[in-house]
């Protein structure tokens, strides 16, 4: 990584600054590289109570940037090429977000909170301070009453200030630099289409499934298409959950591993698929051999 990147990526991970690591830039890479540092980790000893983890695995996805390391590990792409590509892309997305003052908003709401409705009154709110064009959007699907709000940070105050309004029960700024997912990313798309481009795809091992749309990926021109509609389309994490899992009644689930840094994509597959989560496990690159164990 570090000769792809051109900087000590492990050293930046493990000793910061935070402020640093907390970049687009450096961030997008950071959490690609922890990703791929985990599955070796499924073959330790301590889980030989499921044989051959790796190569059983039937299906793969990734959450955002997380998508690339979903298409390393099933043979689509290689590590350096992939992490070229996020590198590129985490630079034009930084770009971008420095363009236009913007963020994102985690908002739990009730079963009745029209989140279409409120970024519509968000965004004429914004076109009352003479703001053009302003976005505000849903840019991520995360399980049932809980999404994620992009665009500018006018929309995203009025909806934090508004909430009790739209039957919103919880709202919470996301450390992020601007509104991914929507299209105020559009610059970045030009300079990610180009790297793909140059980059060799083949057709996954296994089957890997899009953010974009949620189904499974067919051949590499579909791979190269969507890895670029998804820097300006909103993350279908919910509707990939049910599509992974979607299975007959009486058919059993198959076992679950995160792998990466922390535990929120189990999280939100326990607010999915109860009955999916009771076979995850999360495996982190850094863990400790001896807790594993424990």
């Amino acid at each position: 990584a570090e000769k792809v990147l051109g900087y000590d990526l492990l050293a930046l991970c493990l000793e910061g600054p935070r402020d640093a690591l907390d970049r687009t830039q450096h961030c997008q890479p950071a959490v690609t590289g922890a990703l791929l540092g985990a599955p070796p980790r499924l073959m330790w000893p301590w889980l030989r109570c499921v044989p051959q983890v790796v190569e059983r695995c039937v299906a793969a996805a990734g959450y955002s940037v997380g998508e690339f390391a979903a298409l390393v590990f099933a043979g689509a792409m290689g590590f350096a090429e992939a992490l070229y590509a996020v590198k590129v892309r985490a630079e034009a997305m930084q770009k971008a977000s420095e363009a236009v003052p913007s963020g994102m908003l985690s908002v739990m709401g009730r079963p009745e909170a029209n989140y279409r409705f409120a970024c519509l009154e968000a965004r004429k709110h914004c076109e009352s301070l003479g703001i053009e064009n302003p976005v505000c959007t849903v840019s991520n699907y995360l399980f049932p009453d809980s999404r994620v709000i992009a665009g500018h940070l006018q929309a995203l105050e009025y909806l934090q200030q508004n909430a009790r309004k739209y039957y919103f029960t919880r709202t919470k700024m996301l450390p992020v630099s601007g509104a991914f997912h929507t299209r105020l990313m559009e610059p970045a798309v030009e300079p990610l289409a180009e790297v793909l481009k140059s980059i060799e795809i083949q057709k996954p091992l296994l089957c890997v499934y899009s953010n974009v749309d949620g189904k499974k990926y067919v051949h590499s021109k579909h791979i190269r298409k969507l890895l670029v509609k998804q820097v300006v389309s909103p993350v279908l994490w919910e509707q990939t959950m049910h599509s992974v899992y979607e299975r007959k009644q009486g058919m059993e689930f198959p076992y679950t591993y995160e792998v990466g840094p922390g535990n929120q994509l189990g999280a939100i597959l326990r607010k999915c698929n109860l009955k999916a989560w009771k076979q995850y496990r999360h495996v982190d690159a850094l863990e400790d051999e001896e807790a594993a164990q424990t």
